[in-house]
This record gives C-alpha cells, structure tokens and sequence, in this order.
C-alpha cells in the first residue's frame, strides 16, 4: 500500500494549481500529520501531509480532523516562518518520493525569503522538513540523530541532505532495449524484478504489469517469451500515455466486505472477482477517500487507547467471573442429595447410634428401593448429622438462587461492556470519545481525573434521509440510544437494532405517514452498518414500533425490552453507502 513516485507526480500536478497561493492557516492534527489552509481565489484548499510511517502522504483534503487544544511545537514553528507566506513552486527530483514546496515568506527582520518544505514520502523514513534557502533545516516534524540513523541526521541547524537513492529507471525516460537488458540481469519473479529496475514505482502497480504481460500468471524473468516482453513493453507504453494525456484510472481496492486493500492510479485487474474496484477522478481525492476511511480507526484507537484497554480488561474480568459462577452453579445440582441423607437418617434414627463413620439404608426416593451408602460424622449423633445435611441443602439452595442471579447480570454486563467496545471502535471524534469516557465514568468503570472539568456536551444522533424522504436517526453510543429511543422518539415511529448482536438504536421518524418496506430495509441495513455485525454478509435486524420498546428499571444504558417484532435479514451498507444518504446536521 505504498504511494509510489508515478503517483506523487500525479499530486504534483494536482497541487500545482495552488502556485501563488497564500498560508492561512497551519494545524498538527497528531505527532506525524499535517493540515496547511491555503488561500486561493476559489477558497480555502487544505493540503494534508502525513509522515506516518503507514499512510505516508501528501494531497489536498476536505476532512475535518480535530486539532489538540494546545499545538506542538513544529505547528507553532511553522505558523511563525510560513504565516501568510506565498507558494511559489512545488518540486519533484524524477520520481523520488519527495515533493519540495517553496515558499517566499518574511523572516524576523521584514526581508523576504524563501523557505522550503520538504515532504518525504519514504514508508517508516518519512518526514516532514522545514529548510532555509541555504540548505540549513529549521526543524522536522521527525528529529533523527546518529542513534537513530547513522546515514543521515536530521536536525535543527544540519545540512539538508537528499536520502539515498538507488540506480534504477526512470520508467518515463527509459527506451525498450535499455529497459529489457536491465531487466533480464534480474533472478527473480516479473513483478519483484520490476520493482528493483524502476523508480517509484508500486507493488500493486507491477502486480498489474506482470498480470497483463503473463495473462494472469507469474514466471521468473528468465522464462519470459518474446511474446511476454512485447505484452509487457505495450502495458507500460499505455500507462505512459494515459499518464501523459492524464487520463489516469485512480483506482481503490477493496475486499467485498468493504475493507479497503490498496490503490492504484491505474485500473486494476490483477484480483479478479475476489476484490471490487472504485474509481475516482482525481489522484488526491481518492487518497482522501482511501486515509479517512482506513485510518478512523487507528486514530480513534491512539486517542482512546486507556479506555480500549479498561473495557477488554473489564470484560475479561467479568467473563472469568461469570464462568466460575456457572462452574459453581453445576455443583449446586447435587443439594437434593444431602435432602435426601437427611430424610434418611431421620426415618432410621431407631437403627443408627453415634460413633457411626457410615451407615447403608434403603432409598425410600428410589423406585427400586435400592440401598444407599451415607457417610457420617462419628462424633455427632444420627440426629445431629442429618441436621448437618439439611444445613447443606439449604446453603447450596440460596446459593443456586443466588449465583442465578449473578449470572444473570454477568452476562448482562458483558453485553453492555461490548456495546460499548462496539461503540468506541467506530467513534471518529474526539466528542464521541468523550461522551463514551462520560459514560463509565457514570458506570464506575472509570475515574474522572479533571473533577472540575465539564462533562462533554452531548452530541446530536447521526442523521440520514431516504430517497423516499424519510428521516433515520442513529445513536452513537448507549446513552444516546437511550435518549434517541426513549425521549426523542414518537410511539408511532419504528425502532431497529440488530438481532443478538450489539449496535446502535435505530429510529425511523413516522411524521404520521405509514412507512414502507423500502425505507425499513434501508434503516436495517444501516442498523447493520453501525453494529458490531458491520463486517458479515447478512445480518438479522429486529424491528418495531417504538411504543412496544422498554427500559427495564436499574438497566444499563442502552438496555430495552421489546415485544411485537419482526426481523429482517440484510447486507450492511458499506460506510461510503451510508455517508451518500448522511444529512448534514
């Protein structure tokens, strides 16, 4: 999933159109992202660079990523050197993963001068460096000292010095002949050779070469006909031609389920049926597209890795629990045997004396009256030890009673505690984060550690319309669920959740109108969507209207009873399903 130089150019080209414009704004999102705003005739255009070490990048971005309250130090350095600064080039050395943005700015003393961000877009190297016009680094969002690379430090006041760079073609510049006698020197696969001859180029992208050059195939470079060359030589040249002409094919990969696999700036064929495709008409929208989706997660999971670990922590606890409980539960079976003993003994008293370590009686319980062995306790008399059975009895009865109803809540709190994992894994902002640190705070799962700090402010359901004109309301989280379905609600509007499976309530809103099977099925699949079920094939959704829906007393947030449901089975939207019928809020 790497982004190559070919498709760096392709940014290039696309972030050129930003040339003259002006700084407005600077903000550092996290320790390795970057979101310059420029300002241009047609608007603010926000260019976001990343020196992640998986999702290394550069494009313009129309994602609303939450800033720190307070901003690092790098940000700060860049708002002092670059503010209002004017972008007057955007540089590429061949197709080295690096793009250079010049600006001309105004230092301390008034005078203008020329500053350049170097963005390195290099896997786990990568980095974002702030340089003078004399070559002299500023700072980097990455310091690199001789511990860390004994090839090239990056430092503040350090010369800045091009990475290293290998021997390889420039798949633009390079003829046939001199392309295929570097190739035949290789020992390896097609695609693995193709890699260590060209420049900036994809695994995916020579996955795809070999692909059309072998129809499907994979051979080592010595087995290759004249006829595999010459299919491979007119896959380049046509790539180079759509390049050229810019008409490029920007293309996302992703599983069936809709996870996202990889991209491409060209159509890609290599997967066959196993994969589904999505195009895009620009280079920087698709890596848009393909971050924010892929990357929620992760970002969620660095903000809220302390509550990730309280709840699996807190849910293996309870799971431990609960199986002890039922282990306990299974020798509470046995409590009609000591009755039992104790009603023996007491019919035989006239045929038992103290000092007895066993005695064998008829089973007057048993149909064939077969004879039972009881053990007893010498030192107490017949009476004595039939109360001592008769005492066991009736601590393992309460003890059933009681572990039942442990149980009970056992499971229930497991429910609950991943409801709540299932909430947190698709929270996106810091503000849903927040609302769910609230809620077990308020559950004593958590501790508050500002106690005068505000509780957060309580965010709205996400909001969707049908094509049909109806509107869907989704909870975020328990206590919304809560709220969405108890209090917002209307006894006549219809209510969804998944079958045996935790998500979000879903509410369909009547308005007095009846509401069709279409608009049903739209809510069950994004009911599906937003539950833990997101991943599966086909999902079971109950639903009904929402006077039929309960909250027990003493429940847990989020917790209902309903009754005169029906249930409908469906494929969950994919998340860029779900975000066309989003309605802003």
């Amino acid at each position: 999933m790497a982004l190559d130089g070919i498709y760096l150019s392709l940014l290039k080209k696309e972030l050129s159109e930003l040339i003259d414009s002006r700084v407005d704004r600077i903000h550092q999102p996290s320790k390795d992202e970057l979101i310059i705003g420029m300002r241009t005739r047609g608007g603010l255009k926000k260019i976001l660079f990343s020196a992640n070490a998986g999702s290394a990048r550069v494009h313009l971005t129309t994602q609303e990523i939450e800033n720190p309250r307070t901003p690092p130090m790098f940000c700060m350095l860049l708002r002092k050197h670059l503010s209002s600064g004017r972008l007057i080039d955007i540089r590429q050395d061949g197709l080295e993963r690096i793009l250079y943005f010049d600006f001309e700015a105004t230092d301390e003393m008034g005078d203008r001068v020329t500053l350049t961000l170097a963005a390195e877009i290099m896997g786990r190297f990568s980095n974002i460096i702030l340089f003078n016009a004399d070559g002299r680094i500023i700072d980097s969002i990455k310091r690199v000292g001789q511990d860390r690379s004994s090839v090239r430090t990056v430092l503040p006041g350090v010369m800045y010095e091009v990475p290293p760079r290998d021997d390889r073609l420039n798949i633009f510049e390079c003829a046939r002949q001199e392309f295929e006698q570097r190739l035949k020197l290789q020992n390896a696969e097609l695609s693995k050779a193709l890699l260590r001859v060209f420049e900036g180029v994809s695994p995916i992208f020579v996955r795809e070469c070999a692909f059309f050059a072998l129809r499907g195939n994979e051979a080592a470079v010595q087995e290759l006909s004249d006829e595999a060359y010459d299919r491979l030589w007119f896959f380049i040249e046509r790539i180079k031609e759509q390049i050229t002409q810019g008409k490029n094919e920007y293309t996302v990969v992703r599983t069936k389920q809709g996870s996202l696999k990889d991209f491409c700036f060209c159509d890609v064929h290599q997967y066959g049926g196993l994969m589904v495709t999505k195009s895009f008409e620009k280079a920087g929208e698709l890596l848009d597209f393909f971050y924010s989706q892929r990357d929620a997660y992760s970002r969620t999971k660095q903000k809220a890795s302390d509550l990730f670990k309280l709840l699996v922590t807190a849910s293996e606890r309870t799971r431990r629990r609960v199986e002890n409980q039922k282990q306990e539960l299974s020798e509470c079976a046995q409590r009609e045997k000591y009755r039992i003993y104790g009603d023996l003994i007491m019919a035989n008293l006239y045929d038992l004396s103290k000092g007895m370590s066993v005695c064998r009686l008829v089973d007057l319980y048993d149909e064939q009256m077969k004879e039972v062995e009881i053990p007893l306790d010498k030192r107490l008399t017949p009476t004595e030890n039939a109360q001592r059975y008769y005492k066991e009895y009736r601590k393992l009865d309460t003890a059933e009673k009681k572990l039942a109803q442990l149980i009970s809540q056992g499971e229930e709190e497991f429910i609950y505690l991943d409801s709540v994992l299932d909430a947190l894994t698709r929270a996106t902002t810091e503000g849903e984060i927040a609302e769910l640190r609230e809620e077990l705070v308020r559950q004593g799962y958590a501790k508050r550690h500002d106690t005068k700090a505000k509780p957060p402010k309580a965010l709205p359901p996400l909001k969707f319309v049908t094509p049909e004109g109806f509107v869907i309301r989704v909870g975020r989280n328990n206590t919304q669920n809560d709220r969405l379905t108890c209090k917002e609600a209307e006894k006549e509007d219809m209510w969804l959740h998944t079958k045996d499976i935790t998500g979000s309530h879903v509410i369909i809103s009547a308005e007095g109108r009846q509401i069709p099977d279409s608009v049903i099925l739209t809510a069950a699949r994004l009911a599906a969507c937003y539950s833990k079920g997101r991943e599966s094939s086909q999902v079971g959704v109950d639903y009904t209207p929402v006077k039929y829906v309960k909250k027990p007393g003493g429940a847990k947030p989020g917790m209902v009873i309903f009754t005169s449901n029906k249930t409908v089975y469906v494929t969950p939207f994919t998340p860029e399903e779900a975000d066309s019928l989003k309605s802003p809020l």
